[in-house]
């Protein structure tokens, strides 16, 4: 019985490992910030909705050309940039 639990709890303490790592590794991928959705721009560190939206909103008249162009957006700076430049990517699919 003793081992039964024992197995049952190193199960669970598995899957919370899992679940905690999971959005970390899944957050890893490109962010086109030309044409990627709501829900991958909120990926990027430091992003939430409202500045996804400014995004959204600032690609729909001037299409950005290089991942420093993010930068132009209201509440966009170099510490914003620097923690996601490795992930933007601009394309115009």
């Amino acid at each position: 019985m003793k081992k039964n639990k024992r197995i049952v709890s190193i199960i669970f303490m598995g899957l919370l490992a899992m679940l905690y790592f999971i959005p970390a590794v899944a957050s890893t991928g490109t962010v086109n910030i030309n044409t990627d959705d709501k829900a991958q721009l909120v990926t990027l560190k430091n992003v939430g909705d409202k500045i996804a939206d400014r995004i959204i909103e600032y690609r729909k008249i001037h299409p950005f050309e290089v991942p420093e162009d993010i930068m132009k957006v209201k509440g966009i700076g170099q510490k914003v940039f620097d923690a996601n430049k490795d992930r933007i990517i601009v394309k115009n699919e």
